[in-house]
């Protein structure tokens, strides 16, 4: 009588819909540049590691993981269903080196169960530093997933679920229907994140949040031998969706694609975990899944909700220090959108790509100097020796993309003619003259050459893609996962 009452319950009760999302992104790392390469006409990105990691991941991650999906959704009957976003930038990668793993997305696409997001183009704090910049970044990736997915995006995922008020507002200014954003409890406060809200400021737009609890039970302590609820199961996992309250109709399970397969690796039983998932939830009679898009056009707001500071997902402050919360940080952001408009003026579209390559925001994150909570992760997954090592080596790059766009085009003459060779003793001369000594008193004095110290580290058996291990407490850290 028991079971039959509890059965009758969840007949009646409405369902709650399980929003699984995955984030796809490699960026393009820089090679060892220091101070001597300036201006000597080399490439700025190291093409051979790129290469090497987004192989990697591909065929520990991408692959193996889009084909455990595919089969659940053909097992299931199209009730599994999830959503990616995947940047510009890891894009081209597996356009360039693994485009098999690029075909097995288009592939999950093709089923109909599969929701592909925008975001910006680079993964850049664009939000943060430039309306225009941000505004054709995300158009310009809108237009890329129609093209290769065969559906115009309606929801949006900005960078590091980087949301604020403002932020908000332009993405509904762009036509965007929905974004995701952080639960973090600073912003919710005794709120629950498993509602749909509407952004203060906004008419139209939606917003799903990101249920940090259960998201950083997969992500970061699924092999944590030292959790108490390790080891993890699928079905275990799936009873701690179901006990949701009946009023809380949506949960939000975001999380780096990377996770599966590469942050946690084949042998901690992730990947069995994954495929195990879907029948798991759906033995839940009142549990249901969905894509951002579909829940939302499914659900009204319960709520508005102020977003006042830009809140993201990494680390335990959920703000944007991750990125831009030291002054090596703030000069190499701030430095990087002073060259934009050069940049666009030289006409040069390799110029202009390279320059948002360089805008994606884990150069910024190698800089951060968190030694403290979080900065053991911040140390582990940066492929430089320090923070310092990483500064160093970008604003090389800053030097070297100033000259290049400051430069004046060679004329006819100038071409043809050879380089002009210093006259070595003419200061010498002028020391001689009596009437120029004086002149030369307050003459400008060289700085001394900045060099770049940065040091190779071994191989690591992770992505050098920044995202971090949640500590044992109510409100784990994050990163950029990487």
């Amino acid at each position: 009588m028991k079971h039959a009452a509890s059965d009758a319950g969840a007949a009646t009760r409405a369902p709650t819909s399980v929003v699984l999302y995955f984030q796809v992104h490699q960026p393009f790392r820089l090679r060892h540049f220091t101070f001597f390469d300036i201006g000597a006409g080399g490439g700025w990105f190291d093409d051979a590691e790129n290469e090497r990691i987004v192989r990697r991941v591909a065929e520990r991650g991408y692959l193996p993981t889009n084909a455990i999906l595919r089969e659940q959704i053909e097992r299931c009957e199209g009730r599994f269903r999830c959503a990616f976003s995947i940047s510009g930038t890891a894009l081209d990668q597996m356009e360039r080196w693994a485009p098999e793993a690029l075909a097995s997305f288009v592939e999950l696409a093709r089923t109909g169960c599969v929701e592909f997001l925008a975001e910006t183009s680079h993964h850049s704090l664009a939000s943060m530093a430039d309306a225009r910049e941000f505004d054709e970044q995300a158009r310009a990736q809108a237009r890329r997933i129609e093209a290769l997915f065969g559906r115009r995006p309606t929801c949006f995922r900005n960078t590091e679920l980087v949301v604020s008020e403002p932020i908000a507002r332009r993405v509904e200014e762009l036509g965007f229907e929905v974004l995701l954003a952080e639960g973090a409890d600073h912003l919710l406060g005794w709120r629950s994140p498993r509602h749909v809200y509407r952004p203060e400021g906004c008419e139209r737009l939606k917003l799903l949040l990101r249920d940090y609890v259960l998201s950083d039970d997969v992500a970061f302590r699924f092999s944590n031998r030292e959790w108490p609820e390790w080891p993890l199961t699928a079905e275990r996992f799936a009873a701690k969706i179901a006990a949701a309250d009946p009023r809380e109709r949506c949960v939000g399970l975001f999380m780096d694609y990377e996770t599966f397969g590469e942050h946690q690796w084949e042998e901690t039983g992730i990947l069995t975990f994954l495929r195990e998932l879907p029948a798991a939830v759906l033995a839940h009679p009142h549990l249901a899944f969905g894509t951002p898009s579909e829940v939302a056009r499914g659900l009204d707001p319960v709520a508005r909700l102020a977003i006042p500071r830009p809140v993201s997902w990494a680390d335990a402050e959920r703000d944007l220090t991750a990125w831009l919360g030291n002054p090596m940080q703030a000069a190499a952001h701030e430095g990087l959108y002073a060259l934009r408009e050069a940049v666009r003026a030289s006409g040069d579209p390799a110029l202009v790509e390279d320059w948002r390559r360089l805008s994606t925001s884990d150069h910024f994150y190698y800089m951060c100097t968190k030694w403290f909570s979080d900065g053991d992760v911040h140390k582990y997954f940066s492929p430089y020796a320090t923070p310092h090592d990483a500064f160093i080596s970008f604003m090389n790059v800053l030097d070297d993309l100033e000259r290049r766009v400051r430069a004046p085009a060679p004329t006819a003459a100038t071409a043809s003619a050879p380089p002009a060779l210093p006259a070595l003793d003419e200061p010498k001369r002028r020391a001689q003259s009596s009437g120029e000594r004086g002149s030369k008193k307050g003459a400008k004095r060289r700085s001394a050459p900045r060099t770049a110290r940065s040091k190779s580290k071994p191989p690591k058996q992770r992505s050098e893609r920044a995202r971090k291990p949640a500590p044992k407490q109510t409100q784990p850290k994050r990163k950029k996962s990487r």
